[in-house]
């Protein structure tokens, strides 16, 4: 058996007896599709066998995070390639990335509505406490009445842009930030670590995705308003370049604050409510740690995600859709939203929406839970596991 080194470039010891100087660099075979991930190295397989030279190997395919293993034995160094699932759902390669951008924005075309109903909620009753919606049926019913089924996709351009703007430049940052904080043997992040990546992703995405938020909420706001009163948007387009031109380019990034606070929070608060919420219903007794639980957790978890950024999100849409009154905005800030909301329409009018809002939420939070679950369980059996 030859001399243990290190094979060039990946940082994994091997047994090699072609080690000693101009000897021939080991090589590996790969099949089916992934990554080979080791200190200085980044190669990986497209959808057949390929074979050559650690580092030397071109990235084709579909890029996944894979590990290598020095496979025991003597002679010349066997390795085995098998894939590491990702530890998180946004760990993904830019195909794939392009896959959940399409998925997103696909999952928009039905969300709409939702997002319709809850803005004007938000808005209805403003500065008085009298409230235009009872329930959230009321609002859509009486939006189908008034403006036709058309009218509940009204801002559907600027949802879509939204995601396009918000969903990659998220999961962009996230899959940088993780690649670059995951350790040299290929170990993901910590859970502590991951949150504060996730988090700071959110906040990103949702500073680059603002215009098209304040377009959207502008473009739905449109509706409730008398005739001789409506902006008249005839697409997200349309609505950037007039708000640019008529408000200047920074009222673009009106409301920014907020949208970046709700992504901080939206993120905290799922990861910290449903790690508290599973580990209460596993010692409770009557439940198993089984997609059961992760789904009752989940659920859970999104109601306590929607209470906690609901406040934020009125902040947020009273400060993107108010009006310039004798050359002074309606509200001052954030914090002159809370309290002008409290004083005329009462406290629980900050969670105007709330149903229309969790509709939205809750089946993503379920989801990307039991998504990240069943990764987890994965791993440990492929890789934990004796």
């Amino acid at each position: 058996m030859g001399a243990r080194g290190r094979t060039p470039d990946s940082g994994i010891e091997t047994a090699n007896p072609f080690n000693g100087a101009g000897r021939e660099t080991p090589k590996i075979s790969l099949s089916g599709t992934g990554i080979i991930r080791g200190k200085g190295t980044e190669a990986s397989t497209g959808n057949r066998k390929t074979s050559g030279r650690v580092g030397e190997l071109k990235e084709v395919g579909l890029p996944a995070r894979w590990a290598v293993f020095p496979a025991p034995g003597r002679g010349f160094p066997a390795k085995t390639v098998r894939p590491l699932p990702a530890m998180d759902a946004q760990d993904e390669g830019l195909p794939v990335l392009k896959g959940r951008l399409k998925e997103r924005m696909g999952a928009t075309v039905f969300v709409q509505p939702l997002d319709l109903v809850k803005n004007r909620m938000q808005l209805s009753g403003e500065g008085a406490k009298t409230r235009e919606y009872k329930t959230s049926f009321h609002a859509l019913t009486s939006i189908l009445r008034a403006e036709g089924l058309r009218g509940i996709y009204t801002g559907l351009s600027a949802g879509l842009l939204r995601q396009a703007t918000y969903t990659t430049t998220r999961l962009g940052i996230y899959t940088v930030l993780f690649e670059r904080l995951t350790g040299a043997d290929g170990t993901p992040p910590g859970f502590l670590l991951k949150a504060l990546i996730g988090m700071t992703a959110g906040a990103t995405g949702a500073f680059v995705g603002t215009p098209a938020e304040v377009a959207l909420i502008r473009m739905t706001a449109d509706g409730r308003l008398p005739a001789d009163q409506r902006r008249g948007y005839k697409n997200v387009f349309n609505a950037l370049i007039r708000i640019a031109r008529e408000e200047g380019v920074p009222t673009l990034w009106r409301g920014c604050i907020p949208t970046m606070a709700r992504a901080v929070v939206v993120n905290a608060a799922q990861l910290a409510s449903y790690s508290q919420s599973k580990q209460f219903l596993l010692d409770s007794g009557y439940f198993s740690d089984n997609i059961l639980c992760h789904f009752c957790a989940s659920m859970i978890s999104g109601l306590v995600t929607t209470a906690a950024s609901m406040p934020v999100d009125i902040v947020k849409t009273r400060i993107q859709n108010m009006r310039m009154i004798d050359g002074k905005p309606e509200y001052k800030n954030g914090l002159d939203v809370l309290v002008k909301v409290v004083r005329y329409e009462g406290f629980f009018s900050l969670w105007k929406g709330f149903t229309p809002y969790y509709a939205r939420l809750g089946p993503h939070t379920v989801l990307t839970f039991i998504f990240l679950e069943q990764m987890n369980k994965a791993y440990k059996r492929l890789f934990l596991s004796g």
